[in-house]
């Protein structure tokens, strides 16, 4: 489960078996995990998070989309 970015408490990383699912990235801060797509970028779970803190880490995810795409291609690339 390789760990592509980390900002502030929060870690952004994918599963080695998503390889099937389109392009998305787990953000993990305490006991709590989401979900979103990345391209575009929206929620797909929210894992316990309150509102706030969802926009704060989806502002994070809009942020550096270009390079957790980058990631994820590198990583699933065929």
């Amino acid at each position: 489960m390789p760990t592509v970015l980390r900002v502030g408490p929060y870690r952004f990383f994918f599963y080695a078996s998503d390889r099937d699912e389109p392009p998305h990235i787990h953000v993990e801060r305490d006991d709590n995990v989401a979900k979103f797509w990345l391209d575009p970028v929206r929620l797909q779970s929210s894992g316990g998070f309150s509102r706030i803190e969802i926009r704060r880490i989806a502002a994070h995810v809009t942020d550096h989309q270009i390079e957790l795409l980058e990631a994820w291609n590198g990583y699933f690339r065929d």
